[in-house]
């Protein structure tokens, strides 16, 4: 998501817009919050999919798969405020804030709908984007902790997220591959996110599937948009994003590769068909 100016405080805040579809597989590093001023996000995470809309804020916990989609929305084109939520600073907080009840870790994305401190926090933000040096430590410690008050303050689901500071454990790959091989991050994050070396990733993976990572997930990636097309009736505009590929382009290429026809082919042969039935 690219800024609004490129100064010392993008990586704090960010301004995003557009007026085309745009696509971010997220496995951020760092807690991110976002607050929607027009147009939609679509979050779409293994199990669920999210659809926010202006004034709604959203946050997205760290080392969590998602597809990241931005669309236009009556007319109106995408934009939104982004803020990252440094570890260092959140564990800080966490640290002289212990919550008085105990929740526990969460991976969910959190929605919360339009409130006044939100609206007041992002529209605080703004003029940082306008700032030629860093913003001062101290105060973006201050800001961080007036994020967290609010965000506890409207949902106590928040510290479940926010204090949750574990890094990823080794996991059961075939689990962890089958619900989030549609996410198109890298090999190197796929590793991190099951708790293991790159190497050692690839090894276990071999000898789980035999098949490479890349080869595997192409055709998991493929058969999923073709389920959706085929049999949920979806344009491939539609489904190349959430399918895990980066632009229609490599994904018709691909497609039509692996199956021998385009993904049109698949609409056009429904459309013919819808005609015969309703011409008989």
């Amino acid at each position: 998501m690219a800024s609004k100016l490129l100064n010392p405080n993008a990586e704090m805040v960010v301004v995003c817009g557009g007026d085309a579809r745009y696509q971010g597989e997220a496995a951020f590093e760092e807690h991110i919050l976002v607050s929607v001023l027009a147009g939609e996000l679509k979050v779409v995470q293994a199990g669920r999919t999210l659809h926010c809309g202006a004034s709604d804020t959203v946050l997205l916990p760290k080392n969590q798969p998602a597809t990241l989609i931005k669309n236009p929305k009556d007319g109106v084109a995408y934009q939104a405020v982004i803020m990252k939520l440094p570890t260092a600073l959140v564990r800080s907080y966490y640290a002289e804030n212990v919550p008085a009840v105990a929740r526990s870790a969460s991976s969910d994305v959190l929605v919360y709908p339009k409130n006044p401190l939100l609206q007041s926090l992002f529209a605080s933000l703004l003029p940082y984007l306008e700032l030629q040096h860093p913003l001062p430590e101290k105060l973006l410690a201050v800001k961080i902790a007036e994020v967290i008050e609010i965000l506890r303050s409207l949902d106590q689901n928040s510290d479940g997220v926010l204090a949750d500071f574990s890094e990823p454990g080794k996991l059961n790959l075939v689990e962890f591959m089958e619900a989030n091989y549609m996410f198109n991050i890298s090999l190197a994050k796929f590793s991190y996110l099951t708790g293991r070396s790159l190497t050692t990733f690839k090894r276990d993976f071999k000898k789980a599937f035999q098949l490479s990572p890349q080869r595997w997930l192409t055709q998991k990636r493929l058969a999923l948009a073709h389920y959706q097309l085929a049999e949920k009736k979806r344009k491939p505009i539609e489904v190349y994003l959430e399918a895990g590929f980066e632009n229609l382009a490599h994904f018709s290429y691909a497609f039509k590769k692996h199956f021998g026809y385009s993904p049109n082919a698949l609409d056009k042969q429904r459309k013919a068909t819808e005609l015969t039935l309703v011409a008989y």
